[in-house]
């Protein structure tokens, strides 16, 4: 059931007028920050004049806008001397941008596997993934998926919808060539698994060597969180009634139907309210006390994780109904294109996931359920880690992410890189591979 396009649209708009009412509050509580802050006041140095400049501070990064963030990776260490990385775009529709960073090092390129990171188009920016980025550039050649802000899309360009971003992925694997391992973070892994099967069941020289589920939903139905429950109890209809909003007449996008992202952040935000609202008590005193580093950690996290991107609402409504609501994948009936995705076609790509043990959007697991529904994978291109002690974040940034995460992933796609060469003749066959750490145990 779609909701009246007026009054969806009111909702937006009312947002941008909201935004606009804050301009001169913003503009007067910076002047007062700059003046307050301006060491030749004699009551800068004063306790009033801290805790007052750390108001100022505190609701212009309350009401402000946050634009898209930048990777700002620019340099790594291949082989211990450290290169510049450039970022190129190598293929491009109007809903994504495909970035590759680009290493300045000759004998890297065409040695070091090929990486696709298919980021979560879920609300925030790909560079919420720099830190995945990072941890792999020394040894992979890496791409990453550029999502587009739905409302900057103008209607020309025409819909985008679950199928849509399948299609996307095999697209950018085929240009990427043949041996491309491709990492699923999150909600991609429903349609890189679904491009793999497809791609598998058409024999496409072109399908991925491996592909690697990070804290994926792809059987909602073990240990379900908070989200999972959710879109089980309220139905699709809820969420188009509730969750859709037209894009204003000021952005590209103009009436464009999209899930926002201001809602989504909303969202995002009352699920831990209390651990924001304890981030930001901890910023204001840290301002207070002049503790630069603590409220510059606060400011870099929140940089990233306020700056959110509208979706469009016949990919976000597909999602919720087929991925959540229905749980068509596990169940064997999910179709791309009026074609059943069958994944027991999938058998000369090998399969690794990795789940949070405190996961609170998808649930230990769900990505590992991939494991079972992939019957046809033979055992040893198969491999599972659950990472203890962390959340949905920490399955693919953070220490544990660096330290604990990255290697397993790095020794897999290594030693599967390995195997396919072999199985092409490219290197004998008593050339021994990697060893696959404990990358083949659930811990």
């Amino acid at each position: 059931m779609q909701a009246p396009l007026g009054m969806n649209a009111a909702a937006y708009y009312w947002h941008e007028a909201a935004h606009a009412a804050a301009g001169p509050m913003r503009a007067f509580t910076e002047a007062a920050r700059v003046m307050l802050r301006e060491p030749s006041n004699p009551l800068s140095h004063t306790p009033w004049a801290k805790n007052m400049t750390a108001a100022c501070d505190m609701f212009e990064r309350l009401t402000r806008r946050y634009g898209k963030p930048s990777f700002n990776l620019d340099r790594t260490v291949v082989g211990g001397e450290v290169v510049s990385v450039h970022e190129k775009i190598v293929w491009e529709r109007p809903f994504c941008r495909l970035i590759h960073f680009e290493r300045s090092i000759a004998r890297a390129h065409g040695s070091d596997p090929k990486l696709l990171i298919v980021a979560p188009m879920s609300g925030h920016y790909a560079t919420l993934l720099r830190g995945t980025v990072e941890a792999f550039l020394p040894h992979h050649e890496v791409y990453i998926t550029d999502w587009s802000d739905a409302r900057l899309v103008p209607m020309a360009a025409g819909a985008f919808d679950l199928d849509d971003y399948i299609d996307y992925v095999m697209s950018m694997l085929r240009s990427l060539g043949t041996g491309v391992h491709v990492m699923g973070v999150c909600q991609p892994a429903v349609p890189v698994i679904a491009a793999a099967a497809r791609m598998e069941a058409q024999n496409d020289p072109y399908s991925p060597r491996s592909m690697i589920l990070m804290g994926g939903p792809i059987d909602t139905s073990k240990s379900p969180t908070a989200v999972n429950q959710l879109a089980a109890s309220r139905g699709i209809e809820w969420f188009e009634r509730n969750c859709i909003v037209s894009v204003p007449f000021n952005y590209p996008g103009f009436m464009r139907r999209v899930y926002p992202g201001f809602l989504q952040l909303t969202g995002f935000m009352a699920m831990n309210f209390d651990r924001h609202t304890s981030a930001y008590r901890h910023y204001y005193d840290d301002l207070v006390k002049g503790d630069g580093d603590s409220a510059e950690k606060h400011r870099e996290f929140y940089d990233e994780y306020l700056a959110v991107m509208d979706l469009t609402a016949e990919y976000y409504l597909q999602t919720v109904d087929k991925v959540f609501v229905k749980r068509q994948l596990p169940k064997g009936e999910f179709k791309h294109r009026d074609k059943l995705v069958d994944l027991a076609a999938i058998r000369r790509c090998a399969l690794m996931t990795v789940e949070g043990e405190k996961d609170d959007i998808s649930g230990v697991g769900q990505t590992k359920a991939a494991q079972d529904l992939c019957v046809n994978i033979p055992d040893d291109m198969r491999a599972h880690y659950l990472q203890m002690g962390v959340g949905h974040y920490g399955v693919f940034n953070g220490s544990r992410f660096r330290s604990e995460i990255a290697p397993r992933i790095a020794d897999f796609i290594r030693t599967n890189e390995q195997r396919a060469l072999r199985e092409a003749g490219v290197i004998p066959v008593a050339a021994r591979a990697p060893k696959l750490a404990a990358s083949r145990k659930s811990a």
